[in-house]
């Protein structure tokens, strides 16, 4: 399958961490009924719901991008030897297969320049650190990882009250090894990647766009998890942080790129994630470049 893609003089690399049936879709998409999910099957299993647990299945992997002038990480991953015990496919988990991605892929990591973490989810940030000598220290030697400074702010109140873990594994070190550089959700970092704010999944949740001159790709991290949200738009996912915002932004989103030549990469669409935006009666549908 297609993991790498060509625009102009850019590159772009899918890296992929994990692919399965994560969790039962009527509880991700609480606002989804079960006749409309039964209407929809035919298309949905077995790339996007698995057909004997009825789970969504959802695609965890980072983006590399390399311009001419920088190569940039979009996005962290789950990572390895994080405590989190809620999920059983990434507690402590120890494989190599992220490792292995970057590898096929030409990249080491020491070539990333700048990580784009579009918000601090712990399937966003994972890769941030690894545990050397029992101290979480950034991956990513030689890049500098930029956080939307509102978005930072608000998990650093969110960990007063409670701690969290992916927070303090993955973020906070980071910040301690002065490698954070805090950014607006509106941030240009080249002549070829820009950032641009998509609230609604978390409070300053950015999206990444890619071209000088014009978007020539996008990188929606996550205001949309599964094709069914293209869909039907208005399908919330379980832990928005503002559900209506993020229907608002998902929508908007769609609209804005929907028969466009911008490549649109998704974060958690099964593979192959990335295609063209097209309209599919009141909802949109991706159509993959395969």
């Amino acid at each position: 399958m297609r993991t790498s893609f060509a625009i102009d003089d850019i590159m772009i690399h899918r890296v992929v961490e994990q692919e399965q049936g994560f969790t039962p879709i009527l509880e991700f998409l609480p606002s989804l009924s079960k006749g409309l999910l039964d209407e929809n099957r035919s298309w949905l299993e077995p790339a996007a719901l698995d057909p004997e647990t009825d789970k969504i299945v959802l695609c965890f992997q980072s983006y590399v991008v390399k311009t001419p002038h920088h190569t940039v990480l979009v996005d962290a991953c789950i990572g390895n030897d994080k405590n989190r015990p809620m999920r059983a496919a990434w507690n402590k988990k120890k494989d190599d297969r992220y490792m292995r991605s970057l590898k096929a892929a030409g990249i080491s990591v020491e070539d990333i320049d700048f990580v784009l973490c579009t918000h601090l989810h712990a399937d966003h940030v994972g890769w941030n650190t690894r545990l050397e000598d029992g101290r979480w220290v950034p991956t990513f030697p030689n890049a500098r990882y930029c956080f939307s400074r509102r978005e930072y702010d608000y998990w650093v109140e969110q960990n007063k009250k409670t701690p969290i873990e992916c927070f303090e594994d993955s973020v906070l070190p980071i910040v301690a090894a002065k490698r954070a550089e805090f950014v607006t959700s509106d941030h240009g970092l080249d002549d070829h990647i820009r950032l641009f704010p998509t609230p609604g999944h978390t409070p300053d949740h950015f999206a990444v766009s890619l071209g000088r001159g014009g978007e020539r790709a996008v990188f929606c991290g996550d205001l949309i998890h599964s094709p069914l949200q293209a869909r039907y738009p208005d399908l919330v996912m379980r832990v928005d942080y503002d559900k209506k915002q993020a229907v608002e932004t998902r929508r908007r989103f769609l609209e804005r790129y929907c028969d466009s030549e911008t490549l649109c990469c998704t974060m958690h669409f099964p593979s192959p994630s990335v295609g063209h935006i097209k309209r599919w009666d009141e909802g949109f549908r991706l159509v993959p470049l395969d």
